[in-house]
C-alpha cells in the first residue's frame, strides 16, 4: 500500500490518543504466567505485506483446535496482543489456538483502506493473514471449520474486512471499536479517512451490505455471525460507527435491523442482540456506557470467546445457522421448449421478523443460461444467479409472497435448480 508521510501523522497521532489508555487498560488485564511459550512462524505462505506471524498453542490444546485470529491496534504489535490481552489466559482455559498476526508497516496499523484489501485475494494484509490460518491448519492441525477473528481498533477494521473477504473461511467475529467494511476505503494511497472515523459516513443497510457482498462476488453460502463492541464515549473512532456496523451485518446477515433482545451483562453495558436472542445470535452488539477508545477491557475477551462458542474445553460446538431455519421458502415452476425454459419462483418468508431487502441465490443446472428476468434485479457468474428485490418488494412481511420469474436457454436440461438461498441461508423447496 502507498503512504504519504502527511496524511500518516494525524492518524499516528488520533490513534495514539487513543491507545494510550488502551494500553493501561490492557496491562490491568494481563494474565498470569503460562506454561506454554508464544512462537514466531516464518515462511507461512502469500505474504505480499510482510506481515509476521505469531502462534500461541496451549498446552491443554486438542489435536484439532479451533483457532482465533487476534488482531492488534496501531502502534501495536502480535507480541503486544498477545500479553495485554486475556485470550492466551482463555486459550489455556478452552484449548484454543491463537493466531497473532503483527504488522511492519510504519505505525504499525494494518490496511483496511486501499482497493487490494478490500475484495477477496486483493492483496496486502487480508492475504497474509489468509495464509497464516492456512499454515496453522497444516502445521498445528487446527480444525478448518473453527476459525474465528478478533481485534481491538484497526484490527476490528481488519475483522470487519477479513469477515467481507472470507466469509467461508471465518465462522464469526468479534470486533472491538471497529468500523463497517469499507468505511476506511480510499484510492489515493492514504490510509486514513476522517469522515469514517468521526462517524460522519453514514449508508443505508443495503448500502453497507452491498460492500460487504461485492468483496466475493457470487457468494452464496452461510455468513459469519458477528458482535460489535465501541464505547460511547470514543473520540479517535467515533461512537456512530456501532450504528453503522449494526446496520450492516444485520442487512449481509439477511436478519431484522430490530434487536431481538436487550439486556445489560454489566450496569454499563447495553447489549442488543439481533436475528436471535441466545448467545450465538447472528449479529451481538454491546454498547460501553463512558467507554473511549480503551476495548477490550477485563472481560470481554471471555464474552467473545463464549459468542464464539469456544467457552467449553470439552465439547466442540457446532456453529448454529446463521438465520433461523426454514425461514423462507419456494416454489417453482417453468414452462420448457427444446431450447429454453421460462420459470416462475415464488419466494415466501416463513420467519417471525420481516425480510427487509432480500437476495435469492441458485445455480442453474449444467447447461442452463439466464437470458433475462423480471420482478427482480438479476445477475449470472458463472451458472449461479442472484436475484434481487425490485425497489417496490423490498420488503417481506412474516408470511408474504413475492414472484420472480427468468427465461433461460438450455443444451437439453431444462432442470430446476437444485436449492434456492435467501441472503446465506438455505430455503425449503415445495
Amino acid at each position: 500500500m502507498i503512504r504519504r508521510r502527511p496524511v500518516l501523522r494525524p492518524l499516528l497521532t488520533a490513534l495514539l490518543v487513543g491507545v494510550v489508555p488502551l494500553l493501561a487498560a490492557l496491562t490491568l488485564a494481563a494474565p498470569a504466567a503460562r506454561a506454554a511459550a508464544l512462537t514466531e512462524v516464518t515462511g507461512f505462505g502469500a505474504n505480499p505485506s510482510d506481515l509476521r506471524m505469531y502462534v500461541y498453542r496451549p498446552d491443554s490444546a486438542p489435536a484439532h483446535p479451533a483457532v482465533v485470529v487476534a488482531v492488534h491496534y496501531c502502534t501495536g504489535s502480535g507480541p503486544a496482543f498477545y500479553s495485554g490481552t486475556e485470550f492466551a489466559a482463555l486459550a489455556d482455559r478452552y484449548g484454543f489456538l491463537v493466531v497473532y498476526p503483527s504488522a511492519t508497516r510504519e505505525g504499525g496499523c494494518f490496511d483496511v483502506s486501499s482497493p487490494q484489501a478490500l475484495r477477496r485475494g486483493g492483496g496486502s494484509d487480508p492475504v497474509g493473514i489468509l495464509s497464516m490460518v492456512t499454515s496453522a491448519e497444516q502445521h498445528y492441525g487446527a480444525d478448518p471449520d473453527r476459525v474465528y477473528v478478533t481485534g481491538a481498533s484497526s484490527g476490528a477494521m481488519m475483522t470487519n474486512v477479513l469477515l467481507g473477504d472470507y466469509p467461508d473461511v471465518f465462522k464469526a467475529g468479534a470486533a472491538f471499536m471497529g468500523v463497517p467494511f469499507g468505511c476506511f476505503a480510499t484510492t489515493d494511497g492514504s490510509s486514513w479517512n476522517s469522515a469514517c472515523a468521526n462517524g460522519a459516513l453514514t449508508k443505508a443497510p443495503r448500502q453497507w451490505g452491498d460492500l460487504v457482498r461485492a468483496a466475493y462476488p457470487g457468494y452464496s453460502g452461510p455468513r459469519p455471525r458477528m458482535q460489535l463492541w465501541h464505547g460511547t464515549e470514543d473520540t479517535t473512532l467515533r461512537y456512530p460507527n456501532l450504528g453503522e456496523e449494526i446496520k450492516q451485518w444485520t442487512d449481509v446477515l439477511g436478519v431484522s435491523g430490530t434487536p431481538a433482545a436487550t439486556d445489560h451483562p454489566q450496569s454499563t453495558w447495553t447489549r442488543t442482540r439481533y436475528g436471535g436472542t441466545g448467545d450465538r445470535a447472528p449479529v451481538e452488539a454491546v454498547s460501553v456506557q463512558g467507554a473511549g477508545h480503551t476495548l477490550p477491557a477485563t472481560g470481554m475477551a471471555a464474552r467473545a470467546v463464549a459468542f464464539f462458542g469456544l467457552d467449553s474445553a470439552t465439547t466442540p460446538p457446532t456453529d448454529p445457522p446463521t438465520t433461523p431455519a426454514a425461514a423462507c421458502r419456494v416454489t417453482y415452476a417453468a414452462s420448457t421448449w427444446n431450447t429454453g425454459l421460462t420459470a416462475s419462483v415464488t419466494l415466501t418468508n416463513t420467519g417471525a421478523a420481516p425480510v427487509d431487502g432480500w437476495a435469492l441465490t441458485f445455480t442453474l443446472p449444467a447447461g442452463q443460461t439466464l437470458t433475462s428476468g423480471w420482478n427482480a434485479v438479476f445477475a449470472s457468474s458463472g451458472g449461479t444467479v442472484t436475484a434481487r428485490d425490485a425497489a417496490y418488494n423490498a420488503t417481506l412481511a412474516p408470511g408474504a409472497s413475492t414472484t420472480l420469474g427468468y427465461q433461460a436457454a438450455h443444451t437439453g436440461n431444462a432442470g430446476a435448480p437444485a436449492s434456492f438461498s435467501l441472503n446465506g441461508a438455505l430455503c425449503q423447496v415445495g
